[in-house]
């Protein structure tokens, strides 16, 4: 079988539209994934026994179970438990991405906060500083470098978690790509074309976060 470009070329504008809904749901899953697992890093690394005990649980059941059980029991089952919920499909899919990033972030600012050398925070104190302060203006920046790249590293995986949101019909670039291949039959075409968007985007989200890390460096 011969490779037909003009098929990719066809598919190109419904490839867009997946690609943008795509883009919408990391960006708000990230997003709101960050500021879940900053706070939830800052009460495991620095919160008192019982807060942090529930902020454990939390990260150790969304980390040991996988993320499309995850969206499916959000989308199919809790409507099920409470009668009148009803979770649009999109919002189920920005909802799961944000606590299963969140999970992993918050582990990811954990470990950073915690490799920090604690003369930092000592001397912080020292100088009369409250603690919000001495995380936000000695602590924070330190880890922050730190915490740069392993979050690239969770940016990309929760980008390409989002293909696996087609279980509940979100029209992602996935759910494109099917739908265009069960309507021409172009597999080779159609899936080489969303590999290479798909390697596209991650492209530009590792080169952007490496400028940041550089960025950082010199800082």
């Amino acid at each position: 079988m011969e490779f037909d470009w003009s098929v990719i070329v066809d598919a190109l504008p419904n490839l867009w539209e997946g690609t943008k809904m795509t883009m919408l749901i990391t960006f708000c899953g990230l997003a709101g994934g960050f500021i879940l697992g900053a706070l939830t890093g800052v009460v495991r690394a620095y919160g008192p026994t019982w807060l942090s005990a529930i902020a454990q649980v939390y990260v150790a059941v969304i980390r040991g179970t996988p993320i499309v059980v995850q969206v499916m029991f959000l989308y199919f089952a809790l409507p099920l438990m409470v009668p009148d919920l009803r979770i649009d499909a999109l919002w189920a899919a920005i909802i799961t991405l944000i606590v299963n990033s969140g999970a992993y972030i918050s582990e990811i600012v954990r470990g950073s906060l915690l490799s920090v050398h604690k003369g930092l925070k000592e001397a912080g104190q020292a100088m009369g500083l409250p603690f919000h302060k001495i995380l936000t203006h000695i602590i924070g920046p330190v880890a922050f470098r730190r915490m740069i790249p392993p979050l690239g590293n969770q940016c990309i995986i929760s980008l390409k978690d989002s293909s696996l949101f087609i279980v509940i019909g979100v029209a992602e670039l996935t759910r494109q790509g099917q739908e265009i291949m069960a309507s021409n039959f172009r597999a080779v075409e159609i899936w080489s074309a969303v590999a290479i968007i798909y390697l596209i985007l991650t492209g530009a989200l590792a080169l952007g976060l490496r400028l940041v890390e550089k960025r950082m460096r010199i800082l």
